[in-house]
């Protein structure tokens, strides 16, 4: 636990020198060299991680096709398909209502999420063998291999660089680069879909091209999930970064609320259609399948945006210097901030907030007696 200190510390006076006893400090040559070793045995092992990363993805150029995109068409074809991804990480950037993050840590957490879905794709493809089991095999892969590994990748995008600058400086900003590691994973999963489906077609021209077509259709609705679910452990790391004496704990918890939808997603996409069939539901495959995913992403990009709204008012009341309060533990001091239309917001100021709360303290004092001081206890500025 952070602040903890040895039993002799606690006990020693201040002018106790317990140097290499209870306590440490760098002051030897050899414990500079600790330390330099230490520093740089980190920094090589970041650069080991992207170049291994980078391997991968040029063994993927090379053996999935991915070389493919470089013709316009199919390129085209790969843009398409992650334009919503694109619009709802671009929703998330703007939600940010602390200071904007810089274009260059968005584009590095973008490259890293594209680079280490190499490392999903040969975990994912060595744990296969768990589909073999009976009945749920597919669904214990989602929930075990697929969804925990690639959600843990788009986290380590964030980790590696974003997460270590002076720019990560609010919670917020963990969502903001959780959604474009989401985007970048998301980005050449789609590329390796596309690719594949004109390999799969024996037929060279427009048959390639239509197939190319299809697949990118069915991703465009797959790649914001990428961004949804990633948004949320980015928001937890960001909690983390803040709360480092619960930091583990809480990068654990925002990871499994992103496995646990992801897989849930995945598993509910493959079991689409008996599922249907058990409830009796004569939809059509395809307007099920795009149905289900406006539904369910729906859903959990609402969640994400409430998470979002709440920390923007918060900090805006912050801001205005009134106190932080949430009515129901979701929403905020209901007429500290009422969106308005245009989703400026209306507000009130700090006078006729202080005077408010006053009268809320008064008609308390008048419905429980008991409750009232014998002598003043707040002052105007006083929070509640």
């Amino acid at each position: 636990m952070e602040g903890e200190r040895d039993p002799i510390e606690e006990g020693a006076t201040d002018s106790a020198d317990l140097y290499d006893v209870a306590t440490w400090e760098s002051r030897s040559s050899l414990d500079r060299i600790a330390g330099g070793v230490h520093r740089w045995g980190r920094r090589l092992g970041r650069v080991v991680v992207v170049v291994l990363a980078l391997a991968i993805l040029a063994a993927q150029f090379v053996l999935t096709g991915l070389a493919s995109i470089s013709d316009p068409i199919i390129g085209a074809f790969v843009l398409m398909s992650v334009v919503p991804a694109f619009g709802l990480a671009a929703y998330i950037w703007y939600a940010d209502v602390t200071t904007s993050e810089p274009l260059s840590l968005l584009v590095a957490t973008f490259l890293l999420g594209v680079l280490f879905a190499g490392f999903a794709a040969i975990i994912n493809t060595l744990a296969g063998v768990i589909t073999l089991v009976p009945v749920v095999g597919m669904a214990l892969f989602f929930y075990l291999v697929v969804a925990p590994v690639e959600e843990f990748v788009k986290w380590l995008a964030i980790r590696l660089y974003a997460f270590r600058s002076d720019r990560f400086d609010a919670v917020v900003d963990g969502a903001v680069y959780g959604a474009m590691a989401g985007l970048g994973f998301a980005t050449i999963e789609n590329a390796i879909y596309i690719t594949q489906s004109i390999t799969d077609v024996t037929t060279i021209g427009q048959q390639q091209i239509a197939s190319a077509g299809q697949t990118a259709a069915v991703r465009l609705l797959a790649g914001p999930g990428h961004v949804i679910y990633s948004a949320f452990a980015g928001y937890y790391l960001g909690l983390a970064k803040f709360n480092r004496e619960n930091a583990g704990p809480i990068v654990v918890k925002g990871l499994l609320i992103a496995a646990f939808i992801h897989a849930t997603y995945n598993t509910l996409v493959t079991y689409l259609e008996p599922i249907l069939d058990l409830l009796g539901i004569g939809v059509a495959p395809g307007l099920a399948f795009i149905g289900f995913i406006v539904v369910y992403d729906g859903i959990f990009g609402y969640l994400l945006y409430r998470k979002l709204a709440r920390y923007r008012n918060a900090y805006r009341q912050v801001d205005m210097g009134t106190s932080v309060s949430f009515e129901d533990g979701v929403e905020r001091d209901r007429a500290d901030f009422e969106e308005s239309a245009d989703g400026v917001g209306d507000f009130e100021t700090s006078e006729e907030t202080a005077d408010r709360r006053r009268a809320d303290r008064a008609r308390n004092d008048d419905e429980y007696p008991e409750n009232r001081p014998t002598e003043p206890r707040y002052s105007e500025d006083d929070s509640e």
